[in-house]
């Protein structure tokens, strides 16, 4: 997981616009993509074979990356279509893109419009688009893998007449197997499946967990919306954004692992107000990341 930029509606010296990065074996995806992404790319070594983007919503700071990345993918002579995915209004950003690109784009841009509840699968996991409350058409996204196959108990196979090899494998893929005269099925030699990982983005967003809790439940992380730290909080109603606080409280209902808060306005130039508010009201582990931190995201057991 990559922070390329964890800024509010405003760049900083040290913060760039909202562009998160997920890389899940060979695939890459971007959830929003402010101005600068390519580099932010360059900068963290990410290389530029991005998959999907994901755009939670139409301000600029969300999507301004997107014209400059699709240039830079072009003189890099991609041919690989380019999904992005967003809320209605997305076909006609792929159609302003084409529109201001004056130089022929060398791959296909393909526009898909979701909305509350929408599901897009890849292999290995999904990413479900939830609603979320920023006084305009927004979505937030959970990306949750697979379930995991259980525990493989060696011994109880071995006691079950499995010899070692090829049969183990069988049995761990999910087939039944066939030993002399008897059957070793899966269930008798395979623990309860475990859980896959999972990353919720709310984007810009008032805190409102009940909207979305079935689809966002035990995230290993949660992205959540921070522009204002707790002595703000009227301000934040106003301008539908959470504060710090406000995020760990979401973070609490769902019981999230890690809460990172993002989208930190520029009129701070420290987060310790943010993180402190946060720490107070829940549990877990609260970070406010710097643009280019990197998380490694383990399996939960």
């Amino acid at each position: 997981m990559y922070f390329l930029g964890t800024a509010g509606a405003l760049p900083t010296t040290q913060k760039n616009p909202p562009c998160y990065m997920i890389r899940r074996g060979s695939d890459m995806i971007l959830f929003d993509c402010g101005e600068g992404a390519q580099q932010q790319m360059m900068r963290a070594r990410t290389g530029f074979t991005v998959d999907a983007i994901f755009i939670t919503h139409w301000h600029a700071d969300h999507f301004l990356g997107v014209p400059g990345l699709v240039q830079t993918l072009s003189f890099m002579e991609r041919t690989e279509p380019l999904v992005i995915y967003g809320p209605p209004g997305v076909y006609d950003f792929v159609d302003a893109i084409k529109m201001l690109s004056k130089n022929p784009i060398r791959f296909s841009l393909v526009p898909i419009a979701l909305r509350h509840g929408s599901v897009v699968p890849f292999s290995g996991y999904r990413v479900t688009a939830v609603a979320v409350q920023h006084g305009m058409a927004s979505l937030g996204y959970v990306l949750r893998e697979d379930e995991r196959p259980g525990r493989f108990n060696r011994e109880k196979a071995i006691a079950l007449g499995v010899p070692p090899g090829p049969l183990f494998g069988r049995l761990q893929r999910g087939e039944t197997v066939s030993v002399g005269e008897e059957e070793v099925t899966p269930g008798d030699v395979m623990g309860p499946s475990r859980p896959g990982r999972c990353v919720v983005y709310t984007g810009d967003s008032r805190p409102n967990a009940e909207d979305w809790k079935e689809f966002g439940m035990d995230p290993d992380l949660l992205i959540h919306d921070a522009t204002f730290d707790d002595a703000a909080a009227e301000r934040a109603r106003e301008v539908f954004h959470s504060t710090a606080g406000e995020a760990a409280v979401v973070a609490g209902e769902i019981r999230a692992r890690i809460l990172a808060l993002v989208h930190i306005s520029s009129r701070y130039r420290s987060t310790a107000n943010h993180i402190q508010d946060a720490a107070q009201l829940f549990e877990g582990d609260v970070i406010a990341p710097d643009d280019l931190f990197m998380a490694e995201i383990p399996f939960r057991e």
